[in-house]
């Protein structure tokens, strides 16, 4: 009897990675999701309504991740999917030669599953390199969507 139960391997708390809001409620400089890409507003207008329609909002958004820029336009009182962004502070310990980061939260735990990319991840390598042996760099780590990446350092004090 005890074999016919159902075992998981794993369960999450069920929250989503993104969440509904009108269209004419976003804002500059906030996040939405433009085709399927986590990106940050950086242009939006709004026309005003048709004969028959509503009024649209034309938005115009960088993903977070790669700099490209999306566009997309949707009427304003329709939803759009804004992504759960989450900015993570963590001290650089050190840096591979595959360019995978050592880091370290607060509470002491490391993790070395994030890589050092493209030219933002060769500056944080050469200022790591380059600090003194009693400095510490911070590195901000920006998660959404799934993806985790390393955006940007500074000097800890």
């Amino acid at each position: 009897m005890a074999d016919d139960q159902e075992t998981f391997e794993s369960a999450s708390a069920g929250a989503s990675e993104s969440y509904p809001m009108q269209c004419s409620a976003l804002r500059k400089n906030g996040h939405v999701i433009i085709k399927s890409k986590p990106c940050k507003i950086v242009e939006m207008s709004t026309s005003k309504t048709g004969k028959h329609g509503h009024a649209k909002v034309n938005l115009v958004g960088i993903d977070i991740f790669t700099g490209k820029k999306y566009e997309d336009i949707c009427p304003s009182t329709h939803n759009m999917m804004v992504p759960k962004v989450n900015r993570t502070e963590y001290t650089l310990v050190d840096v591979n030669e595959d360019m995978f980061a050592t880091l370290m939260t607060e509470d002491g735990d490391t993790r070395e599953d994030l890589k050092l990319e493209g030219d933002t991840g060769s500056d944080i390598k050469a200022k790591f390199e380059g600090l003194p042996s009693d400095a510490s760099l911070m590195v901000t780590v920006l998660k959404s969507m799934g993806t985790e990446m390393i955006m940007s350092s500074k000097p800890s004090k």
